[in-house]
């Protein structure tokens, strides 16, 4: 076997792996399109909620977080806003105290990340609340919004026992420009493609950063708030799935998030979930692979697929695929055999192209009333969704071998509700 050979049988090996390691989510797919989403009954009890946004130099959006809150089709009694300030230099901290929110203020220059800030929030709660006053806990962001029926619909799901809840991620700025379109239809897939179907099948779903529900029983087992990695919230779905926590999935609850618009704060904010994920493998991983063959858990595959594989394939695929080349450009030097190489390595990004364009097309057909663009965007997204995607190796990449800190992203889009429906 000739190096071509070789390396169309590495990349077709390749290719052929990730659709085995990944079929599970084209059957979930066919699950969401084909199955029926059985309707959520309606909750017995209106349970009593504290909601913790972790907020640094957040002045600019904290208000509409807030006045969303409030304007929630809920009884006001039965939810309390709290807000951590976390090293803010800013006005963040007078201007949710002005929207009715209780104001926590941390100065902690060593211990930094939004991890630290709710386990802030969540002790100071357990000193000075009665133990069981909240029955559980909403997570969200600074930059988010809330659908008036959120917690309404996430009390639904509460209330028929999970005890871990995640909701439906749709973005303020999906028609920003393509980055912020790649970060909005991926989230937007997510929901519907994978935490939906996760639920139809009786699975885990997954937390994906903000708009979250934890119950208080958790908290307490926790003592707070005990996740610190760069990708809290992945790690905080795998470690619950690892004690055999089911989280749920309400796609009712509709929460709306700011996404990046420059690809050098893209990069960076991504640069950060990469080493997140590898941090997380690095801890978790050997319990999930213990725990898919020992109780033969199908949580604990997915979460095994969501942190590790992909990237490391991939990774491992650019770098046979560049070895060659290079061999080709200076060793070989047949340019007949160069042609080939290189049609080789495009018949196989092809491949991955057209497999990510399906999903975003597929996203983009089901999810079009939710969407909030012309029509014109919306097409033109999902093709260049693949290549938002591609953006990620050489992220991983550096991710590798870089050491990475949590750092803030500047969020600057304050819509109400209204002007996002506008």
């Amino acid at each position: 076997m000739n190096m071509l050979e070789s390396l169309n049988a590495f990349n077709f090996t390749i290719f052929i792996l990730f659709l085995l390691l990944y079929l599970y989510q084209i059957i979930y797919a066919g699950v969401v399109l084909c199955g029926r989403k059985k309707p959520t009954p309606e909750a017995k009890q209106m349970h009593r909620y504290g909601v913790i946004i972790a907020a640094r130099n957040e002045a600019t959006v904290i208000r509409e977080l807030l006045q969303s809150i409030k304007a929630q089709n809920y009884p006001d009694g039965l939810v309390t806003a709290f807000v951590v300030a976390d090293n803010c230099t800013d006005n963040t901290a007078e201007l949710a105290q002005a929207e009715g929110a209780v104001v926590y203020e941390r100065f902690n220059q060593l211990k930094v990340g939004k991890g630290y800030a709710l386990d802030y929030a969540f002790k100071h709660i357990m000193k000075e609340y009665p133990e069981d006053w909240f029955e559980a806990y909403f997570v969200f962001d600074a930059d988010n919004l809330l659908d008036p029926n959120y917690i309404r619909e996430m009390n639904k799901v509460f209330d028929s026992g999970y005890e871990i809840i995640t909701s439906y991620r749709n973005s303020k700025n999906y028609d920003s420009n393509w980055i912020s379109a790649g970060y909005s239809l991926w989230f937007l897939r997510e929901s519907k493609y994978l935490n939906q179907a996760r639920m139809m099948c009786g699975s885990s779903c997954a937390i994906s950063g903000t708009g979250f529900m934890i119950s208080n029983q958790i908290v307490k087992a926790n003592n707070g708030w005990k996740h610190h990695l760069l990708t809290e919230d992945i790690e905080f779905s795998v470690d619950s799935v690892l004690h055999g926590l089911k989280i749920g999935y309400c796609g009712d609850a509709v929460l709306y998030d700011e996404q990046p618009c420059t690809f050098e704060q893209s990069w960076k904010q991504r640069l950060r979930w990469s080493k997140g994920f590898y941090q997380v493998f690095g801890k978790y991983g050997q319990a999930l692979v213990k725990r898919i063959f020992k109780e033969h858990d199908f949580s604990s595959y997915d979460m095994t697929m969501t942190i590790a594989p992909a990237l490391f394939v991939s990774l491992f695929s650019v770098l046979i695929n560049s070895l060659a080349l290079l061999w080709t450009l200076f060793v070989q030097r047949d340019p007949e055999v160069l042609s080939v190489t290189l049609g080789a390595i495009i018949a196989s990004v092809t491949n991955y192209y057209l497999i990510l364009y399906a999903f975003g097309i597929l996203t983009t057909v089901t999810e079009w009333d939710n969407i909030h663009c012309s029509a014109g965007k919306k097409i033109l997204y999902t093709f260049t969704f693949p290549i938002f995607i591609f953006t990620y190796v050489p992220i991983a990449i550096e991710a590798l071998f870089k050491k990475i800190e949590w750092s803030p992203i500047t969020h600057t889009i304050a819509k109400s509700i209204q002007e996002i429906r506008d």
